[in-house]
């Protein structure tokens, strides 16, 4: 009979050693290696800049951060010849220079952060969050634009103002 328990996915890397599995192993590693590269990075940085940057990659002593546009990039390249050193000092003796790319992603992923964090200190100063909405008023004044709308722009607009009164209802949304 089959032993079907779950298992530590540590001890598939370190039981199982086949060729196959150390390769597991070793992107694991790898993995984790840049994930508190990251952590020590971010540490690093000044506080607005933390949600918009992370570390892409670490090879042949270069590192590579990604960013999420030219601002933010430039802001990072004022803050590198620091960061160069301070990482130099206290993680990576070997590193030789940093690599600074745009990645968009991090856009959207940055704003979520800090939405979200925004929202949080809000709550705990007790103030009230709201999102925005759609007014009735504005609904109405977008059906009536929707009527004197080409057909593909009419749909889009009388979909949008059904959003009137919703809020964030996802059960609606999709209709």
């Amino acid at each position: 009979m089959r032993d079907s328990r779950p298992q530590s996915i540590d001890i598939l890397f370190t039981v199982l050693a086949t060729p196959e599995r150390q390769t597991l192993q070793q992107i694991q590693q790898r993995a984790m290696a840049l994930l508190k590269l990251n952590q020590a990075v971010a540490a690093l940085l000044p506080a607005p800049m933390k949600p918009w940057c992370r570390v892409a990659n670490f090879r042949q002593g270069v590192l590579v951060l990604e960013t999420a546009n030219a601002s933010w990039m430039m802001r990072l390249r004022y803050e590198q010849s620091g960061l160069l050193s301070a990482l130099r000092a206290q993680i990576l003796p070997s590193l030789s220079s940093i690599d600074i790319r745009i990645n968009p992603t991090l856009a959207t992923k940055g704003h979520l952060m800090t939405q979200n964090s925004s929202d949080r200190q809000k709550k705990d100063r007790g103030e009230v969050v709201q999102r925005r909405r759609l007014s009735p008023q504005s609904a109405e004044a977008i059906r009536h634009l929707a009527a004197r709308s080409p057909e593909k722009l009419q749909k889009l607009l009388e979909r949008l103002a059904g959003l009137a009164g919703e809020g964030a209802n996802p059960t609606r949304r999709g209709k």
